[in-house]
Formats: C-alpha cells, structure tokens, sequence
C-alpha cells in the first residue's frame, strides 16, 4: 500500500478509542552468492543477496514498481504485482520484465491491487483492498470470478474495516483446496494488535466459497504485509511498519493456523480467554541481516530495509531449507528503491 505512517496513526486511534538460486541481474547490485550457511539474519535464515535491478526502471512505457506481491508461475517465470493495477512478468532467473498487463474492475476502473495467487490452472487470484475484494482473472487479464467477502470485513461504512488497510496478503494452502487472505489491520471493535485471516474452500466446480477465520495478534505499530502457505501447511508471515526519522521495521514470523479458533462467529476480537490466536513464532528481524553493502536513501535502521511488501517460496535448496524471495513497494517514491531480497528459511 502507498500510505506510509498510517498503521501507527491507526493503531494510536484504536488504543485512544521467496529465494531465487541463480545469480541477479546485469546492474543489480548483489552480493556474491552465499555459501551454504548464508549471511546469518538469524539461526534460522540467511540473506543470499539482493538486487536492486528493477528500481526505478520501465518497461514498455509503464514503470517497474509500486511492487506489492510475488508469484511463481508454472513455467517458472515470477508474477510480480504492481498496487496500481499492473501486473508484471518476469523472469525467474534474471528478474527482467517480459510482459506487462493491465489489470481492472468490472467497470474497467484501476485497482489498488495488493496481493497474488498463481492458481493450479494459472489464473490469478488478485486482492484489492478498497473494497476489499479477490477477483479470478485469465491470463490474458478478463475477470473470471468473484469471491464473497465477509459484510464485517468490507470497508466502512458497510463493514468494520478500514479503507487502504485490509486484503494485503494471499496464499493458497497445500493442496490447493483452500485460499487464505491476510488482513493489514483490524477491524473497528476489534483489539488493536488483532488482525483477522479469511479463508475460502474451493468447491466442486472450482469456485471458493467462505470457510474458517483465524485472529492474529501483529506485534505493535506494525501490520501484516504478505503471508505464504510452508509445505506443512504453516504460514510464513510478513510484519512490517514505518516509523518517520527512523524507517522501516520488517519481521517475518512462522504461524500455525491449525489450532486457532474459528472467529466468523467472533464480533470483537480482544485477546480474551476462550479465543485461541494464530501462533506464531519469530523467524527474523531483516534489520538484523548483514547489509551486504545496500545503500538507503532515507534513515533506516539498516539500509539494507526498505518498504518490504511481497513474498514468495521459490522452492527448497540442498540443505532442505525454503527459498523465499522477498520484492519491496518504492511507492514510485525517489527515496524509495525497488529491491529483491533472496532468502533461505528454515522452518
């Protein structure tokens, strides 16, 4: 999403009231690849490198950013999610731009388009958080379908939730029968760290109907920004948060959605006894990764960080463990960059 400090006016309010194993790009700048350990962010992840390739750079007259979701593609190639309605493809081994497709409404209107889902048979399931809604899209960009959303997950006034502030993460679940979106911030009238986790079961004739909700407590000023399935049905989740002066803070949490409550029936969600939350457990702070020579062009709390907003498993490396590629949103901000991160996370 484009705003920058609005998860912690937001929070301040309610309390008042994946990694690619070849090597980048020509011109990114990258670290050399790892070796089998990596550059230690924490025991259990390492940064292999970066590339800053794409920042501020076009392609077939549209810029390449505002990036807000990854995808792998079933030829291999990356989708890459643009919140301004473009829809990127890239290649898998050198991230450069093939193709670009414009993405719309029913009416043909520009989407704040913020989260992705390459579907087994290679439709894109694409949020928009202004509504917000999931949208079924063909290759070639004609809608297909519409998935319902929860009355309380819609944007005030006719729901709880907050324009610019809700469907930023999606993943499919192993097996491809369920589909899990991520709220950015909670609803009104819920506690204000507790953000909510909708999912949908795919049907017999290959739609998705509503199924269970999960509440998630988010560490404090920050919000959730991507989640993707593990293998073992997990949930790699992306916190992150900006802070004026300071920059920002991004963290990424291993969760276990398989024991939490079902909260559709849940007004308000508050922390209480007789709601289990989504467990979580923290994987990393990226502030805590080597820099590997990133430079910043705003203060950070290390200049390797930037708006991180998208995520992807690419797969596993020798050692077992996940490639997770990691893409940041510049906003199409001159102090912002463009930048890839590739990771290996063991869970």
């Amino acid at each position: 999403m484009r705003l920058r400090s609005v998860l912690a006016t937001l929070t301040a309010g309610l309390a008042a009231a994946t990694c690619l194993a070849a090597a980048g790009p020509a011109g990114a700048r990258a670290a050399d690849p790892a070796p089998a350990s990596g550059h230690a962010c924490s025991p259990a992840v390492a940064l292999d490198r970066f590339s800053d390739a794409l920042d501020k750079t076009t392609y077939d007259g549209t810029f390449v950013g505002n990036l807000s979701a990854l995808a792998v593609d079933r030829d291999g190639s990356l989708a890459a999610l643009g919140d301004r309605s473009s829809l990127f493809r890239l290649d898998g081994r050198t991230l450069r731009p093939t193709g670009v497709l414009a993405l719309a409404d029913e009416k043909g209107a520009p989407l704040d388009s913020e989260a992705l889902v390459v579907d087994r048979d290679g439709t894109r399931l694409v949020t928009s958080e202004t509504e917000p809604s999931v949208r079924r899209y063909s290759r070639a960009g004609m809608i297909l379908d519409r998935l319902p959303v929860p009355s309380s997950l819609q944007v005030a006034p006719a729901g709880r939730a907050t324009s610019n502030l809700t469907f930023e993460g999606l993943t499919l679940l192993p097996g491809g029968r369920t589909l899990l979106a991520s709220m950015e911030a909670p609803l009104s009238g819920d506690a204000a760290d507790i953000d909510r986790f909708q999912t949908w079961t795919r049907t017999r004739g290959g739609h998705f109907r509503l199924a269970a909700q999960y509440g998630y407590r988010a560490d404090a000023l920050l919000g959730v920004s991507e989640v993707q399935a593990t293998p073992d049905g997990r949930l790699l989740v992306l916190e992150r948060g900006f802070t004026a002066g300071v920059g920002n803070t991004v963290r990424l949490y291993l969760a276990d959605p398989r024991r939490a409550t079902d909260t559709r029936g849940v007004e308000n969600l508050t922390g209480g006894p007789g709601v289990r939350l989504v467990g979580k457990t923290l994987l990393a702070d990226l502030a805590a990764c080597p820099s590997l020579g990133a430079t910043a062009r705003q203060p950070q709390p290390n200049p390797l960080l930037d708006n991180i907003e998208g995520m992807t498993v690419t797969g596993r490396d020798h050692a077992g463990r996940l490639k997770v590629l990691l893409v940041s949103d510049d906003n199409q901000n001159p102090v912002q960059t463009t930048r890839f991160y590739y990771l290996r996370v063991r869970v």
